[in-house]
C-alpha cells in the first residue's frame, strides 16, 4: 500500500519518530557524565537539523562525529551556563528568603532585586534555548556565540516562545498524561525545534564565497535588523566548520 510505503507522508512521519527515541536514548546516555550535557546538546541539535531536512541517515554515525568536533567549546560553553544558573538559583533562594522575612523599605529593595534576577533569568533561557543549536552548525569564538545566541533569541522572540513550548508540553504530557512518552523526551523535542530553527537561521547563513556582497550599499540596511550570523553550511555534510560567525 502506498499509504504504508516508505517514502510516503505516513512513513516518513514514523521513521523521524524512530530517530527521535534513538536520539533521546544517545543524548540521554552522554549527557551521564554531567560534564558532557553541553557537547551531547550540541550533537543532539546538529543530527535533529539533518533529520529536519530529511538527511538523516546514519543517524549515530552523525551524532558522535558532532559530539567529538564539538566536545571542547561544548563543555565550557556548558560550565559556563552551568555556573551562571548555579548563581541565579541561590541569589533567588537568597533574595526570597530576604523579601519573606522583611518590611517596608527593605522589602521594597527587596522586591526590586528579584525582578531584576527576574529578568536575568529570561536572558539566561533565551541563550540556553539558542546557543547549542547555533554551535552544532557554525564556528565562533565562545564569547561570539554567547552574543549570537542572545541576538537570535531576541530578535526571532516568537521562534524563541516556541522552543520553550515544545519543551513545556513534553514536560506536562510525560508528567500528566502519559508518562512512556519519555522515550521520546528530548530527542522530539529537539527534531521539532529544528524545524523552527532551519527557518530562521537558513536566512543568515552567508556564503563564504560571497564576501563583497556585504560591502553592499544595499546590505548595510539590512545588517541593522538583523543579527549578523555567518554559519556552518547546514546543507553540507562535511565534518569540519569551515565558516567563521
Amino acid at each position: 500500500m502506498r499509504f504504508l510505503s516508505y517514502d510516503s507522508k505516513f512513513g516518513r512521519f514514523f521513521l523521524k519518530l524512530s530517530y527521535a527515541c534513538c536520539l533521546n536514548f544517545m543524548w540521554f546516555v552522554c549527557c551521564l557524565p554531567i560534564f558532557t550535557i553541553g557537547a551531547s546538546t550540541t550533537a543532539l541539535y546538529y543530527t535533529s537539523f539533518k533529520i529536519a531536512k530529511d538527511e538523516g541517515s546514519f543517524i549515530t554515525k552523525m551524532f558522535f562525529r558532532s559530539f567529538r568536533q564539538n566536545f571542547k567549546q561544548a563543555t565550557v560553553i556548558w560550565l559556563i551556563m552551568l555556573a551562571a544558573g548555579l548563581l541565579i538559583g541561590v541569589d533567588a533562594v537568597v533574595l526570597f528568603q530576604l523579601h519573606n522575612n522583611t518590611t517596608g523599605a527593605q522589602a521594597v529593595v527587596w522586591t526590586l532585586l528579584l525582578a531584576v534576577l527576574f529578568a536575568c533569568m529570561i536572558l539566561y533561557a533565551i541563550v540556553l534555548a539558542h546557543i547549542f543549536p547555533l554551535l552544532s552548525i557554525a564556528s565562533n569564538t565562545t564569547v561570539n556565540m554567547f552574543k549570537n545566541a542572545f541576538l537570535i533569541g531576541t530578535h526571532y522572540l516568537f521562534v524563541t516562545i516556541l522552543v520553550f513550548f515544545v519543551h513545556y508540553a513534553m514536560f506536562f504530557l510525560v508528567v500528566n498524561v502519559f508518562t512512556p512518552l519519555i522515550i521520546f523526551g528530548e530527542g522530539l523535542c529537539a527534531v521539532i525545534c529544528a524545524h523552527f530553527l532551519l527557518r530562521i537561521l537558513r536566512p543568515l547563513l552567508q556564503d563564504p564565497n560571497q564576501e563583497q556582497k556585504k560591502e553592499a550599499p544595499e546590505n548595510e540596511a539590512q545588517e541593522n535588523e538583523t543579527p549578523e550570523i555567518a554559519a556552518q553550511e547546514i546543507l553540507s555534510d562535511k565534518p569540519d566548520k569551515e565558516t567563521e560567525l
